[in-house]
């Protein structure tokens, strides 16, 4: 059985590269979600006008990886009390977002940021919210970071 997570953490390229690492995990696509607009193009994405986050769509396997385990690898790979950015990328399509496609996942994603919570300075600003329509990004940004051969984004 394969299930679905849909996070926003920044720039889809160092997240996306983050989660194919782990074990369990089956494959992933970015792509952009939570915005009216239909099949976004990068381009108007990023004139903040879409209401689309970059986001990451990840298959896993639940008997490998849990979701909470995807949870945490979340929490711990970009700064969930900054809004509408992380490090130097602004914009609303850089927000911090968990999308659920699950009651399940929804009270998992709560109670996991509740926990989160206590290890941040500032309050998580973190949206979760049912998973919208995920729009695949251009195929030149799937697996970006692997295709050129580098392990992290350089910020």
């Amino acid at each position: 059985m394969e299930l679905k997570a849909t996070f926003g953490a920044g720039c889809f390229w160092g997240v996306e590269a983050t989660f194919r690492r782990l074990a369990g995990v089956r494959s992933t696509a970015v792509g952009y979600a939570g915005g009216p607009v239909e099949n976004p193009t990068y381009k108007e994405v990023c004139t903040d006008t879409t209401g689309h986050a970059e986001v990451v769509e990840v298959t896993f396997d639940p008997e490998v990886i849990s979701y909470r385990d995807l949870l945490e690898v979340f929490w711990n790979n970009h700064n969930p009390m900054t809004l509408n950015y992380q490090g130097p990328d602004y914009g609303t399509q850089y927000r911090s977002a968990i999308f659920f496609h699950s009651p399940e996942q929804e009270t998992e994603a709560q109670a996991s940021k509740a926990a989160a919570q206590a290890r941040f300075p500032r309050p998580i600003v973190t949206e979760i919210t049912p998973a919208p329509t995920f729009w695949a990004a251009e195929e030149y940004h799937q697996q970006y970071l692997e295709k050129r051969g580098l392990a992290s984004c350089h910020t």
